[in-house]
């Protein structure tokens, strides 16, 4: 489960939360799960992206990791999830500055010294290959930069050349933080680290070469981009066919440094394309086409295989790493004309689990893939970036309008009884 709780900014709010997240992590024990992913917020740590430290915040992840432990529930911790302290934005554009390595690195290693003593497993950042595209190609998520359709979608960017500067900026970040925990925190902490990766699976739509190759350039430009330079030191050669001098080059020693800088691969996986040629000049040449019956959100189809094909994949090109699915789930429409009893009624989200968890188990038990944890998105409905409210993920239902209390889907009991089994 994921969730990303913040602190309140006077005592009252705080001790409302910490009741909120209280009575949460009873529900998680309830339901019988032992992990839970959170999201730390660095502008609540390092409300100036560097600098004095907010004692409030780190309260706040204080309290929350006690909490979770006392309920026997393992948290793990992801550092970034898309909220660059808007202080670092103002000061030097953020991740497209180098600057932002060094300052990433000493939240990172804050967060260690904080919480490293009861904190086992760490990801440094969450899909960044989400928000370097969103927020430096098609300028959809913060901050909001692009060039494309003649600039008319934002203000400044380019969408060329910014992806990726932003990527190799948080691919060395990453390393960085990798190599401080190694070498100052590891052995006393004895934790692993790692990064959760956004993972759509893409099939050939047809035999053909051209569309066999675009598959596999699909992958190259979503898990290879940011996979690849962690495994092997370098981005996968059809990216440099293509970026050319567009694409950043990797020093000997920050290839080094990276190869070899997880602990575990974190997988988000959703759903399954298919892939074919295209005669444009688009970057990495494909067209993708959807497979399956489709959830709420636009993007998501409903392909299960996926999952097995994924693990597959990840087992034969990298070596059968540790891998933790860190999401997986379905959504369903928000809408005031379905009532709330109707809206617990989630057989759809049920058989996406069975059929996604029964994929993983092949892999694993069938094929050998090194899988050592699941995490369902999410335990709650909530806000879902661009879709908002509108999307409703959660294994509970969020009355939103009714102070935010909670009510157990039918998928709720079919995970106790899942897990209990």
């Amino acid at each position: 489960m994921e969730s990303k709780i913040l602190d309140g900014s006077n005592a009252d709010v705080a001790v409302d939360q910490y009741h909120r997240y209280v009575d949460d992590i009873q529900l998680m024990k309830d339901m019988g799960m032992d992990a839970y992913r959170l999201s730390i917020a660095w502008s609540r740590i390092f409300p100036n992206g560097t600098g004095e430290i907010n004692q409030a915040g780190v309260d706040h992840y204080n309290n929350l990791i006690n909490a979770l432990l006392a309920k026997g529930i393992e948290p793990y911790v992801t550092l970034y999830h898309w909220d660059l302290p808007q202080a670092l934005q103002d000061r030097y554009n953020g991740w497209l500055d180098r600057q932002i390595i060094q300052d990433f690195a000493a939240y990172a290693e804050t967060c260690f010294q904080k919480f490293g003593d009861r904190v086992k497993h760490w990801t440094t950042f969450n899909e960044p290959q989400s928000f370097t595209v969103q927020g430096y190609d098609t300028g959809l998520h913060a901050p909001g930069r692009c060039s494309i359709v003649f600039r008319l979608l934002c203000k400044a960017g380019n969408s060329a050349t910014e992806p990726y500067i932003v990527a190799h900026n948080v691919l060395l970040a990453h390393g960085a933080v990798v190599d401080i925990y190694r070498k100052k925190y590891k052995a006393k902490q004895h934790g692993s680290i790692g990064l959760s990766f956004n993972v759509m699976w893409f099939e050939p739509e047809t035999n053909s070469t051209k569309d066999i190759e675009a598959t596999q350039r699909a992958q190259d430009f979503q898990l290879g981009w940011f996979l690849d330079p962690l495994m092997f030191g370098d981005y996968p050669s059809s990216m440099r066919i293509r970026v050319g001098s567009r694409l950043p080059k990797f020093s000997k020693a920050e290839s080094n440094l990276l190869k070899g800088s997880l602990d575990f691969v974190g997988i988000n996986h959703y759903t399954t394309y298919y892939a074919s040629a295209n005669s444009t000049n688009a970057i990495a040449l494909k067209n993708l086409k959807p497979i399956g019956d489709r959830a709420n959100s636009i993007w998501l189809f409903i392909v299960p295989r996926g999952m097995r094909s994924v693990m597959n994949y990840i087992k034969e090109k990298y070596g059968n790493p540790p891998v933790f699915i860190t999401e997986n789930g379905m959504d369903d429409p928000n809408s005031i004309l379905i009532p709330i009893k109707d809206a617990l009624k989630d057989e759809k989200r049920i058989k996406y689990h069975n059929d996604y968890l029964t994929n993983l188990l092949a892999a694993i038990k069938e094929d050998g893939c090194n899988v050592k944890g699941y995490f369902v998105w999410s335990l709650l409905d909530n806000f879902e970036w661009s879709a908002g409210y509108s999307s409703r993920f959660g294994l509970y239902f969020v009355d939103f309008k009714d102070n935010l209390k909670r009510y157990p889907k039918d998928s709720v009991k079919w995970f106790k009884n899942f897990l209990a089994s």
